[in-house]
């Protein structure tokens, strides 16, 4: 009898564990069944969702279509209208006033420009008037030849001293070496006590104001055989 019992027990287990196996295929066959009733359904959903093909698919208007401009089409008042045509009647005549202004004052320069060129030119001619006179009278002069010579070397004098007086200076040229920048040569001459390239003669007197050179001096330059030669 023990024998037998113990048959049962070894039976027992291999029972169970068919009982578990066909408990699980049984619950797959009615997921599987499930799933593929669900499987229709969702397919038929999405072909709702979707457009049919070439049909456009209608979008919703925005709030920036629906909603129109607040500035669009917005009435102005007569008081409001009547404020901006003053303040462009204001704008407009202050810039005719500001172009009357420049063009005033662009002529106003132009005309103290004027004056003062007047006025220097005056001043200057006021100093050789005197130098005008002095050769007046040595033209009604009826003194011998040496006499209107002396009377010409003072005006040349009066004439060199009203120029130092307006910052004119003769331009240096007897004895210094040429310089085109300041001297106009005529020639050249033989000379051999003077170097080579050295003005030998003056002919016409250049000058300067300051800095700047009112004309050249008209020259004959030197040229020394001797130095040439070695």
């Amino acid at each position: 009898m023990a024998s037998a019992f113990r048959r049962n027990r070894r039976v027992m287990p291999d029972e169970s564990h068919e009982m578990n196996e066909n408990n699980k295929s049984k619950s797959k066959n009615a997921l599987m069944v499930e799933e593929t009733a669900q499987e229709p359904a969702s397919e038929s959903g999405r072909a709702a969702a979707e457009p049919a093909a070439g049909e456009e698919t209608a979008i919703p208007p925005g709030p920036a279509t629906d909603a129109p401009s607040e500035t669009a089409g917005t009435p102005v008042s007569r008081a409001e209208f009547d404020q901006l045509k003053a303040e462009r009647d204001h704008l407009l005549d202050r810039l005719a006033r500001l172009q009357a202004e420049f063009e005033n004052a662009r002529k106003r320069t132009e005309r103290e420009r004027q004056e003062f060129r007047e006025y220097a030119t005056g001043s200057v001619i006021e100093q050789f008037l005197p130098v005008l006179d002095n050769f007046a009278l040595a033209l009604k002069s009826t003194g011998s030849a040496e006499q209107l010579r002396s009377g010409v070397e003072l005006i040349v004098k009066q004439m060199d001293e009203i120029l130092r007086q307006l910052q004119v200076a003769p331009v240096a040229t007897v004895g210094e070496p040429f310089d085109p920048r300041l001297h106009e040569a005529l020639g050249s001459v033989e000379r051999d006590d003077i170097p080579d390239q050295y003005v030998a003669e003056e002919v016409r007197r250049g000058y300067r104001l300051r800095d700047r050179l009112l004309r050249p001096a008209l020259v004959r330059v030197a040229s020394n055989p001797k130095q040439k030669s070695e």
